[in-house]
């Protein structure tokens, strides 16, 4: 799996940065793309990339506000186009996002050549694809806006050939089963598959976060995360003026990394009053202290490995 981000501003597009986007790459456990947010000009960053619009069967929106959603209607309409026909497509996000879609594109004449499944959140989600959970709980924004923890699929033990050959299964299509199912028939005896394979091992947790100050819920969504996925509009300066506009000051993220005991830290939605240049001194500033956990501060197009 892998994570791309298509944007990395927050509010205002840069010349340095484009709105809100971030793509997760679900190989090898899915051939397919998740998109989270949707922010204007997105279409044209994946254009600058291998990922295709075709690929990708869920779009996960964060909350309303344009910087997230302003570029949903110009990429649906091209998906029809770039790879999507008869491609369902499942859409999930805040109360409204449905109407949002449907009234752009009425208004617009536009129409698709693929269904789109809506759902949208109240006040919490838990839901299940192809061995993946994904849970959206409820921030604080000021407006509607969630968080998605993204629990990957448990890849099974490895099988033990050297044990299942001292059973007299040699290897074949059955190890298949042995694989797959809770217990297998040997020459009229019973087994426990888990007897045969090695330790299965857990799916990656990625949390990716809205817009939000300091919550409850914060802990639920980031708790043990492989990879997180957090805004800090302000990077440096008074937090005060952060938390007052509801948004998180890079202080605030830096606690929840120990709260929650987070992997890895990739820090997006950052104030498009800090450039590029600023960005870097500010990272090279914070890294010299002490006390401070590993992160990351994030640009478009940008890709981690998890």
């Amino acid at each position: 799996m892998e994570v791309t981000f298509f944007g990395t501003s927050a509010g205002l597009p840069t010349k340095e940065r484009n709105t809100q986007s971030i793509a997760l790459n679900l190989e090898p456990f899915s051939n397919s793309v998740w998109l989270f947010d949707v922010g204007e000009g997105t279409q044209h960053q994946i254009l600058r990339h291998s990922i295709k619009l075709g690929k990708i069967d869920h779009i996960f929106i964060t909350h309303m506000h344009g910087d997230h959603i302003f570029g949903l209607p110009g990429l649906l309409t091209s998906r029809s186009f770039q790879g999507g026909e008869n491609k369902p497509l499942t859409l999930i996000g805040p109360k409204g996002i449905q109407n949002f879609i449907e009234t752009s594109l009425k208004l617009s004449e536009s129409h698709l050549n693929y269904p789109i499944t809506y759902i949208e959140i109240n006040q919490q989600l838990t839901y299940h694809h192809k061995g993946f959970t994904v849970q959206a709980e409820l921030l604080n924004h000021g407006i509607t806006s969630y968080g998605y923890r993204i629990e990957a699929p448990t890849t099974p033990g490895t099988i033990n050939a050297d044990a299942l050959k001292n059973i007299g299964l040699e290897p074949g299509p059955k190890y298949q089963e042995v694989k797959l199912q809770d217990t297998f028939e040997q020459n009229g005896f019973i087994y426990k598959s888990d007897d045969f394979k090695g330790k299965a091992k857990p799916g990656p947790i990625i949390s990716i976060f809205g817009d939000t100050k300091p919550c409850e819920n914060e802990n639920v969504i980031a708790k043990d995360a492989d990879i997180m996925i957090h805004e800090a509009t302000y990077i440096e300066g008074e937090k005060t003026l952060a938390n007052n506009y509801h948004h998180s000051h890079i202080d605030d993220v830096f606690k929840l990394i120990e709260r929650a005991n987070v992997s890895k830290s990739l820090i997006t939605h950052i104030s498009n009053r800090y450039n590029m240049e600023d960005v870097e001194l500010i990272y090279n500033d914070l890294k010299s202290k002490s006390g401070i956990p590993q992160f990351y501060f994030v640009k478009d197009f940008d890709t981690y490995k998890i």
